[in-house]
């Protein structure tokens, strides 16, 4: 008996040793995750590695501490190998698996994120998320069949996902499908924070004649460039008074726009008062294009976008002439920029790896480059001209009017995916437009060369299913050598 009172006073004291050891980890994982929900990050990582420390089978602590190191540090190595710990740990965990299958997807690992994602919807099939992020993953393997059938399940599940309907939307948008585009793309929540913020009621197609009506950014520079041609049909429905908020760097070109009756800074103390709508934007295309609006014998025929009269924007005739006499005078002018917003989600897709991708440009003689770049890559033209031919601009440029005076006295402009594109569309200078096939923005299609935004000014060069620049640039090369021989041929 003694010995048998002995071998349980060990256990027992072994027992209470690990219950003692999981409590004290499930009380640091609940203060972590707390702390985690608060924002309080370094002291949520401190607790939740000390709950694994505790215990290491907990598999809430090291989802946990996999979703911390995920989306708040981009730990991403560190960030799978806790949530796989968790899963391996506890194969239910449902949010485990969609959180690991966003991390993948993050990466391109499209057949693992599936995978991901698949564990998901076979353990809640009726979760109109799950379908909805399979889906989203499909968009982005190109697999558009396949998304489609999954957004449209999501939404069936749940009608009222602005997550499903905006993803599909981009599906139908980037297909030319405009009337249930543009519908879907009205799901979009960026323009919510407008809604906490404008004391007067948001415009859906009301009588305009007579009425104040505020528009509003949602997105980058290049969006207001784009969409700000429907200022013409808002004044054509008889708006009194027409107000565009916009970014900083825009307002000085944008206040010589005829159709715009005042302009203002965006910002968290701007007037909100005194109008009698505000609007998003980017939905004037759903009320001026859609079957809906032609119904109603106010949209744009066949549903097609705004064919706004290019030019709309015009630059400042004063500072056209301040910045005539520093622009090349020999041969033909190109702009150049290289890089897009290195805070946009699929910038290292859109963007080149470096400015010297475009060296082989430098082979056509009787071009002037001059860089439009501005930003971080800026300094990568300064070098660059010490090598090649090259008038740097970028970072003497204040905002977009002195882009615009620029841009309107260059000859041609070749870009990324930037808002410099849309600055060109609008002025009516011609552009040709490097497009990745990672993501390709859905305004600007599947193919083709030619976009209905900006007829007859942009050309786009499109990267091929191998996702590599050299050819585009080989393209462009090309093209721009037929542009200065065909010159040549008319001046003799």
């Amino acid at each position: 008996m003694r010995g048998v009172t002995r071998r349980f006073n060990r256990q027992g004291s072994t027992m209470t040793t690990i219950c003692d050891a999981e409590a004290e980890a499930e009380a640091l994982f609940q203060l972590g995750n707390r702390q985690l929900e608060s924002r309080a990050f370094v002291a949520a990582e401190a607790n939740l590695r000390q709950a694994i420390e505790r215990n290491p089978r907990s598999a809430q602590a090291n989802a946990a501490l996999g979703y911390l190191l995920h989306h708040v540090d981009a730990r991403l190595t560190e960030a799978e190998r806790f949530y796989r710990t968790a899963l391996e740990l506890a194969p239910g965990l449902v949010r485990a698996h969609m959180n690991l299958g966003a991390l993948l997807l993050q990466q391109t690992r499209f057949s693992e994120a599936e995978a991901a994602y698949a564990n998901a919807l076979q353990l809640e099939p009726g979760r109109s998320d799950h379908w909805c992020n399979l889906g989203s993953l499909y968009v982005r393997a190109q697999r558009e069949k396949d998304a489609e059938t999954c957004l449209r399940k999501a939404i069936e599940l749940d009608p009222d996902s602005r997550t499903a309907r905006f993803n599909l939307s981009y599906l139908r948008l980037r297909h030319g499908l405009l009337d249930e585009g543009w519908a879907l793309f009205e799901s979009r929540d960026w323009y919510l924070r407008f809604e906490r913020q404008f004391p007067c009621p948001r415009w859906q197609g009301e009588p305009l004649q007579g009425k104040s009506l505020l528009l509003c950014p949602e997105a980058g520079y290049g969006d207001v460039l784009q969409f700000v041609r429907y200022a013409t049909l808002f004044k054509a429905r008889g708006v009194r008074h027409l107000a565009l908020a916009c970014h900083a760097p825009l307002e000085r070109l944008l206040r010589a726009m005829p159709e715009l009756d005042a302009v203002v800074g965006y910002s968290a103390q701007m007037v909100t008062t005194g109008y009698d709508y505000w609007m998003p934007l980017l939905s004037a295309p759903f009320y001026f294009d859609t079957t809906r609006a032609r119904a109603s014998g106010q949209g744009s025929a066949a549903g097609a976008p705004c064919q706004a009269v290019i030019p709309y924007l015009h630059a400042d005739p004063a500072l056209c002439a301040q910045w005539a006499p520093r622009l090349p005078t020999q041969g033909k002018r190109v702009g150049l920029v290289w890089r897009g917003n290195p805070e946009f989600e699929f910038d290292n897709f859109r963007s080149l790896p470096a400015l010297q991708t475009l060296l082989p440009l430098w082979e056509v003689d009787g071009v002037s480059f001059v860089s439009l770049q501005k930003g971080v890559a800026e300094d990568q033209a300064l070098d660059l001209a010490q090598q090649r031919p090259l008038l740097c601009l970028g970072h003497q440029m204040q905002d977009f009017a002195d882009a615009a005076a620029i841009v309107s006295q260059l000859d041609l402009v070749i870009t990324v995916d930037s808002a410099i594109a849309h600055l060109a569309g609008a002025l009516g200078t011609p552009c040709w437009l490097l497009l990745p096939d990672y993501m390709t923005d859905w305004r600007w299609g599947v193919q083709g060369a030619q976009t209905h935004w900006y007829v007859h000014v942009l050309r786009l060069f499109r990267q091929g299913a191998d996702r590599r620049w050299e050819p585009v640039v080989d393209a462009v090369r090309a093209a721009l050598l037929d542009v200065v021989q065909d010159s040549r041929r008319a001046t003799y």
